[in-house]
């Protein structure tokens, strides 16, 4: 695409994450024209008129197939990811898939190279990648700020209610906390310069048809261990406030895993603000999403990073006990 076009977005699904990102995009690129597609011509309109779209689509299909659309946005339940995605690449439009993206990696063998083929972006809205805390603690390790990293203590537990919707449906979502969310901290560990040799999941409470509660121990092949504890079920404080540890052989990194503050206990002795204006990351990506599109180059987060992040989700899932 000529860097001086502009880019007309389809979001399919009208529904809260698509309020998210249509303002995410708004705020990022006033040189972007937005549409909304919905099953219901009333609700997509709604949408349009709401959020200043420039069309609406009644079907999935009319923006699949419209000339005037040139990037495709899956917001819908994650049964209907990979079916839309197929159709919105045969049909030449640049993909952007909120995640979870697909239930299998697998699926990524199978539209990945189709994209790439193409000339055409396939991108997974992955934020957590694009947060100040993950540059921070990448940084801080690559230093070697605290000698040879030995075990990171990841603390993922929140209070967070069933939806009472699609959420709750196994036969949509397929599984439960760690997939829908704690595959944002795959990118995270996924992206710290190790490389992981296993992963093994823990579950507490397998009596649950979704499970809303997952420990997900990894080991690296420079030595590490990493343990994430994920969950929906565990009270914390001021709604959300939790501590996150890394230990060394020359001293720790003590991060809020919100964002908020690292705390480096080494040698030199560390307070970092990784940074409030983007703390999750989601204008970072749109920037990055929007250039890579624009420019024809590779965004930062490729679709193979993100086939990796969700193979990580499965393999804790398949050796989970």
């Amino acid at each position: 695409m000529s860097v001086t076009e502009t880019l007309r977005i389809c979001f399919l699904g009208c529904g809260n994450i698509t309020v998210k990102h249509a303002k995410l995009v708004r705020a990022t690129s006033t040189d972007i024209a937005l549409s909304f597609a919905s099953r219901s011509q009333s609700k997509a309109e709604e949408f349009s008129s709401t959020y200043h779209g420039d069309m609406s689509f009644g079907s999935y299909d009319e923006a699949l197939t419209s000339a005037d659309v040139d990037i495709i946005m899956i917001n819908t339940p994650p049964d209907s990811h990979f079916d839309l995605a197929s159709k919105a690449i045969e049909n030449g439009k640049h993909v952007i898939v909120e995640k979870p993206p697909f239930y299998s990696s697998k699926d990524f063998d199978v539209l990945g190279p189709k994209a790439d083929q193409k000339g055409l972006q396939l991108l997974v809205a992955e934020n957590y990648f694009y947060r100040p805390l993950r540059d921070t603690l990448h940084k801080l390790l690559e230093q070697k700020v605290i000698g040879i990293p030995l075990f990171m203590n990841i603390n993922a537990t929140k209070k967070q209610e069933n939806s009472n919707d699609w959420r709750d449906d196994k036969s949509i979502v397929k599984y439960g906390a760690l997939y829908e969310g704690g595959i944002h901290w795959m990118s995270i560990i996924n992206n710290l310069g190790f490389s992981i040799d296993s992963y093994d999941g823990f579950n507490p409470r397998k009596e649950q048809e979704l499970e809303r509660s997952m420990q997900m121990t990894a080991r690296t092949k420079e030595g590490m261990i990493i343990n994430l504890l994920y969950s929906w079920e565990v009270d914390t404080i001021f709604k959300g406030l939790r501590l996150s540890k890394i230990h060394g052989t020359e001293g720790s990194i003590t991060f809020e895993s919100n964002g908020i503050f690292v705390i480096v206990r080494a040698k030199k002795k560390r307070f970092i603000w990784p940074g409030f204006a983007d703390i999750g990351g989601s204008k970072s990506m749109w920037k990055d999403f929007l250039s890579s599109i624009k420019n024809g180059t590779p965004a930062a987060y490729t679709w193979k990073m993100a086939q990796k992040d969700l193979l990580a989700v499965e393999t804790t899932y398949s050796t989970s006990v």
